[in-house]
């Protein structure tokens, strides 16, 4: 979903920057073209707004069905700063990535938790 922090954390970790006016990037329509040939994916969910959860089942299925076969998929649920108003429970996400063969990494990229972790996991 847009808002969750895809290039908030992507900064993070390549500039250890964080910018509170990002702009919105990516577009469902070109999401191919960014994961045709990947690697690794990391799918991204704001951890205070259970509808990216759902939306982040959703984009898993398609990079199952249209991407790379031995792709690897990376999990991240950002804003673990914002604990206090979470909706959705870490047990979840990680019982949804264990069903897909994911890893899964709560992070922040405002506060720099996890980022690391989480390209060092992949």
């Amino acid at each position: 979903d847009t808002g969750v922090g895809k290039s908030s954390i992507v900064c993070r970790f390549v500039q250890d920057h964080f910018d509170h006016n990002i702009s919105p990037t990516i577009f469902h329509s070109l999401a191919p073209m960014y994961y045709r040939g990947s690697a690794a994916a990391v799918i991204v969910y704001d951890i205070t707004k259970q509808d990216s959860f759902h939306t982040l089942k959703k984009w898993v299925k398609e990079l199952k069905e249209h991407g790379p076969e031995r792709i690897v998929v990376a999990i991240a649920g950002n804003k673990c700063d914002l604990s206090d108003i979470r909706e959705v429970p870490l047990k979840d996400a990680k019982e949804y990535a264990e069903s897909i063969g994911a890893i899964v990494v709560e992070t922040s990229a405002k506060n720099a938790i996890n980022i690391e972790e989480l390209f060092q996991g992949i």
